[in-house]
């Protein structure tokens, strides 16, 4: 019998109490606003409420903005063991993701949060309130839209499983193996990606090269192709979910695309710009937040027009060199573009500049750097893969852990 199991046949033979937020509150009260403008380098710490979603896990120790507390009217002050939710938000699954703040500092919370105080294992709370099921209550009739609201009723009203405290902290230590374990699998994945971008930028480097050992070309002589794709129409819903894969920018992140979210019908390529492309093509992202980013389609697809398809020359440079070399480069082909959000043009991917050495030595470079790729991207046998694995397995025992018999009234 495990030390869990023990305790539990110890304190809570007859099953777990489940009680509601608002019982176990000793407060609970919305913050205050603080405006982007107000926030500070330095001074009191506090948490806005997008940060919740963004920056903070289930817990944190840290806050990572400041503000000049004399500039905030009504103050609300949270400090160790207070659970924040963020009561505003874009998506129901998402709304009201809680956190626990377990740092020695009083800091400020700003609008749009929910401050919740207790006398309760800090951790096991912000544990049990990440589970299926707690986050299910906090979506329950939440409304669809741009904005999604919660508000401290609705908050109040979840209910949760509260065992005695000798339990909660043997739960809190299973637990924090679990994400010690995939903290030190990212971290190990952060060291790998670094290490990769180092290698990347020394095989990439050609000072110094002969003509003889390296030519300069443009982007479009190393292709046998270069085009663009298209959208079909919006307002004909039948060109809409059948079997023509359809590839959108923002689905371009420097990786191998097996596959798009959205599909197509024979109709509307027949009746659009979005032609297919060959599979190995370079993609180049052109608009959008993913502007200047490159993937590889690994089979064949169509694309819209703000995709810049390259159909490399496998006799001039392999697909795979140029796909190394363009990610490499993505920050000064990013810097070429227009707008906020740096949008390029075909124009300025076919005239990019790519040094092209030997095929040998091209084949060199990528063996080297595809090792890295892998390890730092394949979802199916690198690290984030382990990771993703670690992450299912602790979200089920989570579950399982923080399933309880409920104890009869």
């Amino acid at each position: 019998m495990s030390k869990l199991e023990e305790l539990i046949s110890e304190l809570c033979p007859d099953g777990v109490e489940y009680k509601t937020l608002g019982e176990i509150a000793t407060d609970i009260y919305r913050g205050s606003g603080i405006t982007r403008d107000q926030v500070t380098p330095t001074g009191t710490p506090c948490v806005r409420y997008g940060e919740i979603y963004t920056t903070y896990g289930i817990w944190f120790e840290k806050c990572v903005s400041f503000t000049n507390e004399n500039t905030i009217t009504n103050k609300k002050y949270f400090k160790y063991g207070d659970l924040l939710f963020a009561i505003t938000g874009e998506s129901v699954e998402e709304i009201a993701k809680s956190c626990v703040y377990i740092g020695q500092d009083i800091c400020l919370a700003g609008g749009d949060i929910v401050v919740l105080k207790h006398n309760q294992d800090p951790k096991y709370l912000s544990y049990v309130l990440s589970t299926t099921d707690a986050q299910k209550q906090k979506s329950k009739n939440k409304v669809k839209s741009k904005v999604v609201h919660s508000s401290v009723p609705a908050i109040s009203k979840i209910i949760i499983p509260l065992p005695p405290l000798p339990v909660q902290h043997e739960i809190v230590r299973i637990l924090d193996n679990f994400t010690e374990l995939t903290a030190e699998l990212t971290a190990e994945l952060t060291a790998r990606k670094k290490q990769y971008e180092y290698y990347r930028n020394i095989l990439l480097n050609f000072d110094g090269k002969t003509d003889a050992e390296v030519k300069w070309m443009n982007l479009e002589d190393v292709c046998e192709k270069v085009s663009s794709g298209g959208t079909p129409s919006t307002s004909q819903k039948e060109y809409y979910g059948g079997d023509v894969p359809w590839l959108r920018t923002q689905e371009v992140d420097f990786v191998d695309i097996y596959d798009t979210e959205i599909k197509i019908t024979d109709e509307a390529v027949k009746n659009s710009s979005a032609k297919w492309i060959k599979e190995n093509c370079v993609i180049v992202a052109m608009y959008g937040a993913t502007a200047a980013k490159v993937g590889i389609n690994k089979i064949p697809l169509t694309t819209n027009q703000a995709c810049c398809n390259l159909q490399i020359d496998e006799t001039k440079a392999t697909y795979r060199y140029v796909f190394h070399w363009l990610s490499n480069m993505y920050l000064k082909l990013k810097a070429m573009g227009q707008g906020s959000q740096s949008n390029i043009n075909a124009k300025t991917v076919k005239e990019f500049p790519i040094p092209v050495p030997s095929l040998e030595e091209q084949e060199r470079i990528v063996s080297i750097l595809d090792r890295f790729d892998t390890l730092c991207h394949d979802l199916t046998s690198g690290l984030p893969a382990e990771i993703e694995a670690r992450r299912k397995q602790y979200e089920y025992y989570r579950d399982k852990l923080l399933t309880f018999k409920e104890a009869k009234a």
